[in-house]
């Protein structure tokens, strides 16, 4: 059968990370929109105008996005070749028909939605479909999901929606409802070891100990293994628990936890925000003075805003990051008390989730981990980062 064939031979579907079911789901899906172009009906029944991707975070939801959209615009057969043009334009990110939205603020509003709703509307200029791959819809406002319910309701007859959420309760029950549902799993750190070694290069030593760090995330997977920056300020995080040896110490480490937290951010944005504005100045029309003409201002008071809202995204996402590493700490105390056959993501500290288990019960060892929880819930909520970090480290300490 031509999916068997397209999974078994170099494709678009090599990057989907132990999600081979979700890859012969799609594969099928896909010549199942070819065959919708060909007119025929009942070959045609497997493809359907919107998609909702779901699964953790790092596990590729954006990533399988994309290889549909290569296989639903390749011409060749079975389509998802993974080397034509189109599949080629769609991987690199320019492929005409295609438009790729990834909100990086807090939420994305219901103007850009109306925007996105017109262009996604237009008949594709060369493709086999105009499709709109949507990461993080999640963040849509309610009234941008209203926008958005809208065009996927009453679709042109060849524009494909594809929408990425970590899980369908993220997305109003009227959008989920008409979507196909794409669950991902995580993937298994033997899965993410054999593509960093494999595909990167990255020596196996490292590549597993990465992939069992990251916790299923491929993305930071790759970080681990080849930043050693990264590596470092894991370690650091790491380090916490045994320095909660007072109220002093505790109010201590979480000011250093949120403040490398801001660094990271900073950083991140500085990067980010410098060839943003220059482009945006240089296409306004500034002068070689650095005059700009009237009329502009409104314009970069809308990139600096959007700018903001990134910043304090990736600030919360840095932090949650730092918590999530926390918790595989606890995960792994917790396994050795409870006698638990699993591998721990932080084998190297072997000793000392040793020493944390016997000096510690399983019920203190749980509070721990439900102050890590509530944490990342306040700050998500937007309570001021110090705060919700320093009643998680206080509670670490008395749990």
């Amino acid at each position: 059968m031509g999916v068997a064939l397209t999974l078994g031979a170099m494709s678009v579907w090599d990057d989907l990370v132990g999600q081979e079911p979700v890859a012969r789901q799609l594969a099928a899906a896909a010549e199942a929109g070819a065959a919708a172009l060909g007119r025929d009906e009942r070959a045609a029944a497997g493809m359907t105008h919107a998609w909702l991707f779901t699964g953790p975070p790092g596990s590729g939801q954006g990533t399988a996005a994309r290889a549909f959209a290569a296989a639903l615009q390749c011409r060749e057969t079975p389509p998802g070749c993974g080397h034509c043009a189109s599949c080629h334009q769609t991987l690199q990110g320019t492929h005409a028909d295609i438009e790729v939205v990834r909100p990086s603020g807090l939420s994305y509003g219901v103007r850009q939605t109306r925007e996105l709703v017109l262009r996604a509307a237009s008949s594709p200029s060369g493709g086999r479909w105009q499709i709109v791959l949507f990461e993080n819809a999640d963040l849509a406002t309610e009234a941008a999901a209203n926008a958005l319910l809208k065009a996927i309701e009453e679709p042109p007859p060849r524009t494909v929606w594809l929408l990425c959420a970590p899980s369908p309760e993220d997305l109003v029950t009227t959008i989920r409802s008409r979507c196909r549902l794409v669950t991902l799993r995580t993937p298994s750190p033997s899965a993410i070891a054999d593509v960093l070694t494999l595909r990167d290069g990255i020596d196996a030593e490292i590549a597993a100990e990465a992939a069992r760090a990251s916790q299923g995330h491929i993305g930071r997977a790759r970080q681990l293994a080849t930043d050693p920056e990264a590596r470092k300020r894991r370690a650091e995080v790491l380090s916490l628990p045994r320095r909660l040896t007072g109220v002093a110490p505790a109010v201590n480490a979480a000011a250093a936890l949120v403040a490398a937290a801001e660094a990271d951010a900073k950083a991140t944005a500085e990067e980010l925000n410098e060839p943003e504005t220059s482009d945006l100045r240089r296409a306004l029309g500034e002068s070689e003075k650095g005059r700009m003409p009237r009329g502009t201002a409104g314009a970069l008071k809308d990139l600096e805003d959007r700018q903001k809202s990134r910043a304090t995204r990736v600030k919360r996402d840095f932090l949650d990051r730092a918590l999530l590493d926390l918790a595989s700490y606890y995960r792994d105390v917790l396994a050795l008390q409870l006698g638990s056959p699993v591998e721990p993501v932080n084998g190297d500290r072997s000793a000392e989730l040793r020493s944390a288990a016997s000096t510690g019960t399983p019920e203190a060892t749980l509070r721990r981990l439900e102050a890590i929880m509530e944490c990342r819930q306040r700050v998500e909520a937007n309570v001021n980062p110090l705060l919700a970090v320093e009643a998680m480290t206080l509670a670490l300490r008395t749990s």
